[in-house]
């Protein structure tokens, strides 16, 4: 899954480690993420959606 989540943490000036603070989760997780290698539970999707006030649809995408 696509997903648009460095471009906004950059946008916020936050590092990943200040994101994954804030998410409840590691580094490593953000590093994941943001690199296409690990998809989100629904839980942590909607946090992050809920984190940058977009909708989940805006933050990931579906590839096919």
């Amino acid at each position: 899954m696509k997903n648009n989540i460095k471009e906004l943490r950059k946008n916020m000036k936050l590092r990943q480690e200040d994101l994954a603070e804030i998410l409840g989760v590691t580094r490593q997780t953000i590093i994941a993420i943001e690199n296409d290698k690990y998809d989100p539970t629904l839980e942590l999707a909607m946090k992050i959606s809920e984190f940058f006030g977009k909708s989940v649809n805006d933050i990931f995408q579906l590839s096919h």
